[in-house]
């Protein structure tokens, strides 16, 4: 597919996006699905080891981020792992299914991470849940409606905020000098309670790190993607990496484990606790943080099914593209709809992990796809990056070993 051919016609996708703003995009929502909300799970599991459950969670990522990278320039399209899959197997129905799976994996999400906003809103507003859960999503929901830029220059503005948010909390630890260095260098203890703790965390924390495979289904509104989705996914891991082993190691140094677990806005506890500012700060930021995250999420999954519509997957309804706003309407608001539903009916933790668990699958089946493509030495035209076989290789293994872990931890 040539970068033209996603934008010919009155009712197609536009290329708006260069590489600072699917920087932000990726960070962004990457960073609030993660530290912000499920710190205080992860150190409810992991303890004082919680930063070695993000670095394993990380690691295990980093692997397919490589495949991704590969496969997104190798098929641009909105479709992502759906016409990864289609093209390694020649299986309509295996790719109708991974499409469908990661578009719950997107409504989850966003359901998962609304949650974790309204827990914070609450600490502003006297209102119930639901209440605060339906003015979000739909607010949300309009904005991914209006369009693709103005959605993601949103979100770029939300994702300078809440990177702000943790880096004054790292700023405010090294003015108090808390001694968080050590959680971060000093090993777990060899002991099989605290080891199965951390690789437990590891599942909840590998949801932190969602976000950058969101990438691929924005292929078709870069402006450059052969060049600027590789570097994007790459930088994000790696902002992402970096920020949450640093807060996390600050959180469990600060706060009692306890108590962190047990907060439904966990770093409004830990800014109190290294910073003599009003914590309701931290938690506007927090807020800004999931926003951005569900409203990226919402995005995401919204651009599978038009993919998923626009290669005769779905019905062609909820593929339409609106010719003024250059986004499928229909298919966000379904999403809202799913969306709502799931963060009205379900608890947080539980979605969490099912994420998780979904992603991985997803992941594996995007790793696997690799792997068929090279063993059938399948070549695509137009340039695109290539990773080794063995990052494939080992991004599939490390995605099976962590669903094992999960389904008999």
């Amino acid at each position: 597919m040539s970068d033209k051919s996603a934008t010919a016609g009155p009712h197609a996708l536009r290329r708006q996006l260069g590489l600072p703003l699917l920087v932000l995009y990726g960070v962004g929502i990457t960073i609030g699905a993660g530290i912000y909300v499920l710190i205080g799970a992860v150190a409810g599991h992991a303890g004082r080891s919680a930063p070695w459950s993000f670095l394993l969670a990380g690691l295990a990522m980093a692997f397919t981020v490589g495949s991704y990278a590969e496969l997104a320039t190798r098929f641009p399209v909105s479709a992502g792992p759906a016409a990864y899959v289609r093209a390694a197997f020649a299986s309509r129905l295996a790719s109708t299914l991974t499409g469908l799976l990661t578009i719950l994996i997107g409504i989850v999400s966003s359901a998962t991470v609304a949650l974790g906003a309204a827990g914070y809103i609450a600490q502003f507003v006297d209102w119930p849940q639901s209440a605060i859960l339906l003015l979000v999503v739909s607010a949300l929901g309009a904005v991914a409606c209006w369009g693709i830029l103005e959605s993601v220059l949103l979100a770029s503005l939300f994702t300078l905020i809440e990177a702000g948010g943790l880096a004054a909390i790292v700023v405010a630890a090294i003015t108090a000098d808390l001694p968080f260095a050590q959680a971060l260098l000093t090993p777990p203890p060899f002991d099989a309670q605290v080891l199965s703790g951390i690789a437990y965390a590891s599942l909840l924390a590998f949801f932190a790190f969602i976000g950058f495979e969101g990438l691929a289904s924005m292929v078709e509104e870069a402006k450059a993607p052969h060049r600027d989705l590789p570097r994007a996914m790459v930088l994000t891991l790696l902002i992402s990496g970096a920020l949450y082993l640093t807060v996390a190691a600050v959180a469990v140094t600060a706060v009692p484990l306890a108590e962190l677990a047990a907060s439904p806005a966990p770093l409004s506890l830990v800014f109190r606790a290294v910073a003599d500012i009003d914590p309701l700060a931290i938690s506007a930021i927090a807020i800004v943080a999931t926003l951005n995250t569900i409203l990226a999420q919402m995005t995401m999954a919204a651009r599978v099914v038009y993919g998923l519509a626009k290669q005769g997957d779905l019905p062609g309804a909820v593929g339409r593209v609106h010719p003024r706003t250059a986004t499928p309407i229909l298919a966000t608001a379904l999403i809202v709809a799913a969306t709502l539903a799931l963060a009205l009916l379900v608890p947080f933790e539980r979605l969490a992990e099912g994420t998780s668990l979904a992603t991985l699958a997803v992941f594996a089946l995007v790793n696997l796809s690799l792997l068929r493509l090279r063993q059938r030495r399948v070549h695509s035209p137009g340039p695109h990056v290539r990773v080794p076989l063995w990052v494939p290789a080992v991004g599939l293994a490390t995605c099976v070993a962590m669903m094992m872990a999960a389904a008999f931890g």
